[in-house]
């Protein structure tokens, strides 16, 4: 018995072992740069980085539906850089590619409002408010890619004096982040708080 328990704890390491040659072997095909792109950013290219843990607890479920609502309000520092609040929702994606997870289209909803509000603006209306190009669409684009959707609060943008006409074409207007909101989670969307 002890002899067959020692096998046993042996069998890990060899396959840790395997990995990391097939891994060294694929680095000598493969830039060094494009196999750690794919590991962090393996749902949404460029967006939202993540670092592969396949040891820690609490793994995104393959037999779960994630249907998830993100709230987000808060501004970026700097408006020359994604709205960080934005990123996380291509984050989330990342993570859950991790374990080949990929949310049906329209399960993943970010309600923008508030402060945030003018990260849906298209490339021109971003441009003369900020004097710096837009950098938020081209990660809206690649979540509108992944099956996510980006949706704007229209008292938000009256609020803050953004015409509909000047958000992004991927980015849908609803009457308000309230309904939007309680509307999603009364369907079953658990809420990502900003």
């Amino acid at each position: 018995m002890a002899r067959a328990r020692n096998l046993q704890v042996m069998k890990v390491p060899a396959a840790m072992l395997k990995r990391l040659l097939l891994l060294s072997a694929m680095s000598l095909l493969v830039p060094g740069a494009a196999m750690a792109q794919d590991a962090r950013f393996p749902a949404i290219s460029g967006h939202g980085p993540i670092v592969p843990a396949p040891d820690a607890d609490n793994q995104p479920d393959p037999s779960i539906r994630y249907r998830v609502v993100f709230n987000i309000t808060k501004a970026p520092t700097d408006p020359a850089q994604p709205n960080p609040s934005i990123v996380k929702v291509a984050r989330f994606l990342n993570l859950l590619a991790t374990r080949g997870i990929r949310p049906a289209a329209g399960d993943i909803v970010a309600i923008v409002h508030g402060p945030a509000t003018p990260l849906v603006m298209n490339d021109a209306a971003y441009q003369a408010k900020f004097k710096v190009a837009k950098p938020n669409l081209p990660l809206i684009a690649a979540l509108k890619g992944a099956g996510a959707q980006v949706h704007v609060c229209s008292q938000a943008l009256h609020g803050q004096n953004i015409a509909a006409d000047s958000t992004a074409k991927d980015v849908q207007v609803d009457l308000a982040a309230l309904t939007t909101l309680a509307t999603l989670q009364l369907q079953g969307f658990a809420l990502i708080p900003d």
